[in-house]
């Protein structure tokens, strides 16, 4: 009936998408965009999709492409970093993220990975501090109101969660069981009405492991392992796979958390922050993987070819 309409074409393409057919996917993309070339949030979503994809260079091209459009646009500015971060293009990451004065969600999480990939935990946790903070306050302006939403006490919890690893790594081990057992207090509360997300048992799991209750860890972890092929989007569901490798690590199972992520390196998705799916650069990058670092297995998956 539409034949010339580019939104019909990009919502079949995100059906498609979000039934792991990523060809047909594509196709559909490729289409809406033919009929609207200057769509910036379609160049900008088309490329966040290749980006999953693993295919860096088309999604650099199409970002660009948005920049041209509507020039210092923020996001897609901080989006570029999360490729080159996946790259392991530090310096180029940087550089994106040095021309943005914006502070939204998606500029914080992207300089918030850049602090930590540099090891520069004492700005990761200032910023992460900060948009505690922020979300501290939106949550209250809500509250006013006569309810506050499940989904921003989880966000909330998450973001405690990230401070907690982050404060880890600088070596503040006390610090990080201190806010790890905050995100368990609201994750508690949470699970009561969200005990279907595989994402929150995970999230429980995490802080369990971190406030050395390993058995609850693993016993929220499981729960998390059976929900996750109710996830119905094969994206999605690839990225709470991640977040169980996280976990994995944290519990000291390193086996385990290796042969995760040895699969999700062959496995389009949409990883935490939307940032890309784990690559190999990734890996070396990220100081959440250091536990792993002494094992040949981990150090061969380091050394993988870029896709």
């Amino acid at each position: 009936m539409l034949p010339g309409n580019s939104e019909v074409a990009a919502a079949l393409g995100r059906v498609a998408r979000a039934e792991g057919h990523w060809d047909q996917s594509i196709d559909y993309f490729e289409k809406a965009l033919a009929l609207d070339p200057l769509n910036a949030e379609l160049l900008a979503e088309t490329a966040w999709y290749f980006g999953m994809l693993g295919q860096f260079p088309t999604a650099l091209k199409l970002y660009d492409q948005a920049l041209d459009i509507t020039p210092n646009n923020p996001d897609v500015m901080a989006s570029k970093a999360n490729i080159y971060q996946a790259q392991g293009n530090l310096e180029q990451a940087a550089g994106c993220l040095s021309q943005i004065t914006a502070q939204t969600p998606g500029v914080l999480e992207s300089k918030i990975t850049q602090f930590m990939f540099e090891r520069n935990y004492g700005e990761a946790i200032r910023l992460l501090q900060a948009r505690l903070a922020q979300l501290q306050t939106e949550g209250e302006m809500i509250a006013g109101g006569g309810f506050e939403p499940e989904t921003m006490k989880g966000t909330h919890a998450m973001l405690q969660l990230d401070l907690a690893m982050a404060q880890l790594a600088a070596g503040d081990s006390t610090g990080a069981k201190v806010t790890a057992e905050q995100a368990h207090n609201i994750l508690e509360g949470v699970c009561k009405t969200q005990s279907d997300h595989a994402a929150i048992w995970l999230a429980v799991a995490q802080a369990n492991a971190l406030i050395g209750e390993k058995a609850s860890a693993r016993k929220a972890a499981e729960r998390a392992i059976m929900l996750l092929p109710s996830a119905k989007d094969a994206l999605e569901r690839s990225g709470l796979e991640e977040y169980l490798a996280l976990v994995q690590t944290i519990l000291g199972e390193n086996g385990r958390a290796i042969s995760t992520l040895a699969h999700l390196l062959q496995t389009p998705y949409s990883s935490n922050a939307g940032r890309t799916p784990i690559t190999p650069a990734l890996l070396r990058l990220d100081p959440i993987w250091d536990p792993l670092r002494g094992d040949p297995a981990f150090q061969k998956l380091c050394e993988e070819k870029q896709p």
